[in-house]
């Protein structure tokens, strides 16, 4: 055992230079001691219990995310994007087919020539969402993203679900963009789409830019076409439908927001993090709301809500003032939307996947950086592969519920991430605020909870409102009142705890609009999650737990 041991640890500090990148050994896939032989493993399995009960809350640190787990990839990532970059790569990321296909459909179906209120509501939970990552993204500046925040902040064991579901989103979210363009074709556009995030970074950041520009042309043609021709008197009734409408259609329209968390997972490869992150993900996603907004303003101006094609919304818009050519323009421009989400997708899906295998989460076979091109290429073909299978073999509406509510769980425990990074520190927080921010927090949640219960069960009353409300309110404030253990070093985000707080709320109430049928998609995905963590996940990361707490001992000792 010790002459293997021996082995391995020579191995594993061979100089990457000495090392092919092109290799596929069991060592590769599996370095843990756990996994060496058949009698490692059985022993590790009998072990399961109290290893189980080591991980559940242990948490990563800071320095680990951002030093210990690259050394993994053996070439780090480029350092080559600015916050020019930044901002195109969010507006190719979240801007693409959905502003088209939805803005009619809710339109008619919902919200009125109130859709704009809706977009509003949408683009304000979205943004709260966005300064929780970009606080998390300058002070942690990793591949990661939202897997390494929900590691240092929440624990092991929850980073584990929330990566099982960014794995989930990533796969279905490029399943169906890939889905949207016909059964045919959707596993060449994602082979195109992955080849090129796989040949550069800096490479595919320019391709997006130059496609998000000709976009952003098509949208102010759009947008002042829509006002010139369009008719105030449309936009009477402006509440066909009531509040409920609008905030049924904001549910909906909420997933053209998606997408920027892909851009977060950039921050490794940002030069000047603390500048270009917050001006890149906060800048874009402000000027996307109001692009919405504007852009739904448009159609409702043009069109009487009544007579809105839910198929085809602006194509038919503009036949009816007599631009039947422009319809064209807009079909090009939806495409091209969906092409570059598939791109940045691609980016932002890699880089998830490299940090959650550096973390031996999955094989850090995954976790390898190409020394030419700068890009995980292994992470890459893992995600194009999967998406191109479930692509040809799922539907758009079993595909689209899985990805909203893996997404917006994802945003709803960066939140509550947050709070727990601004309220809890290990060893220096005392238990007495310890145990007054847990009892707080859980009166958030479950206030919220109780909101989307009572919207849901369609509750007519007020006095539920004005009860669960208030104790939004109460808990939020007695967050307020305990004394902050961090205060952010670089940029942070601003009216805490009451941002977060409310982040929190907006998310479980759009993850209450999904159905049961989601809930039922999320629970089976996650026992399947929990047997592979129960089988192999834990017993990896326990390792690699362990053996750097070996090494920082001999550190110590030495």
């Amino acid at each position: 055992m010790g002459a293997q041991r021996q082995q391995t640890e020579e191995e594993e500090h061979q100089s990457p230079t000495t090392r092919t990148y092109w290799r596929w050994s069991k060592q590769d896939f599996f370095p843990e001691p756990s996994f060496q032989n058949f009698t490692s493993y059985r022993s590790a399995l009998s072990q399961t219990y109290p290893r189980l009960k080591n991980r559940l809350f242990s948490r990563s640190t800071d320095a680990n995310e951002l030093i210990t787990l690259q050394k993994e990839s053996e070439k780090t990532l480029q350092k080559c994007l600015t916050w020019w970059d930044l901002i195109w790569l969010s507006f190719g990321s979240v801007v693409g087919s959905g502003i088209f296909v939805i803005t009619g459909q809710e339109a008619h179906d919902h919200a009125g020539p109130a859709i704009v209120l809706s977009y509003l509501a949408s683009g304000v939970s979205a943004l709260l969402s966005v300064f929780c990552y970009t606080e998390f993204a300058v002070e942690i500046p990793v591949a990661g993203g939202s897997f390494s925040y929900l590691r240092v902040e929440l624990g092991d064991f929850i980073a584990y679900i929330a990566a099982g579901n960014i794995l989930l989103e990533a796969v279905v979210g490029a399943a169906g963009l890939g889905r949207s363009w016909s059964s045919y074709l959707a596993i060449l556009v994602l082979l195109v789409a992955n080849g090129i995030a796989m040949s550069g970074t800096r490479r595919t950041s320019w391709l997006n830019w130059v496609s998000s520009i000709v976009t952003a042309c098509v949208i102010v043609f759009v947008i002042v076409v829509g006002f010139v021709h369009g008719k105030s008197s449309n936009l009477v009734p402006f509440l066909p439908f009531g509040a409920k409408g609008v905030f049924e259609a904001a549910a909906v329209v909420y997933w053209s927001y998606t997408g920027f968390d892909m851009v977060a997972t950039m921050a490794e490869e940002t030069k000047r993090p603390a500048r270009d992150i917050p001006i890149g993900l906060v800048g874009s996603m402000s000027m996307i709301t109001v692009i919405y907004c504007l852009m739904a303003l448009a159609l409702t101006m043009m069109v009487k809500y009544t007579q809105i094609d839910v198929n085809a919304a602006y194509s038919v818009a503009f036949e009816q003032i007599g631009m039947k050519w422009a319809k064209y323009l807009v079909s090009v421009c939806a495409l091209k939307g969906m092409t570059t989400s598939l791109l940045v997708g691609s980016l932002g899906q890699a880089r998830y996947t490299t940090q959650i295998a550096r973390a031996h989460m999955i094989p850090p076979w995954f976790a390898l950086v190409h020394p030419k091109t700068g890009t995980p290429i292994y992470a890459t073909l893992l995600v194009t592969i999967l998406s191109a299978i479930i692509a040809f073999f799922s539907s758009l509406d079993v595909l689209s519920s899985v990805f909203s509510f893996s997404t917006l769980l994802i945003f709803m425990l960066v939140a509550v991430a947050l709070l727990v990074r601004r309220y809890y520190e290990k060893d220096v927080t005392p238990k007495n605020d310890l145990v007054k921010f847990l009892v707080c927090l859980f009166v958030v949640i479950a206030s919220s909870l109780g909101v989307t219960a009572i919207w849901n069960s369609n509750g007519k009353g007020w006095i539920g409102y004005v009860i669960t409300a208030v104790l939004w309110f109460l808990g939020t404030l007695g967050m307020v009142l305990l004394p902050k253990q961090r205060v952010p070093k670089l940029w942070g985000v601003p009216l805490v705890p009451w941002l977060p707080s409310l982040s929190i709320g907006m998310n479980l109430f759009l993850l209450g609009s999904l159905g049961y049928v989601a809930f039922w998609r999320f629970l089976i995905s996650s026992v399947v999650m929990l047997v592979y963590y129960v089988l192999v996940g834990l017993h990896a990361t326990y390792d690699v737990a362990h053996q750097n707490q070996e090494e920082s001992k001999l550190d110590e000792g030495l």
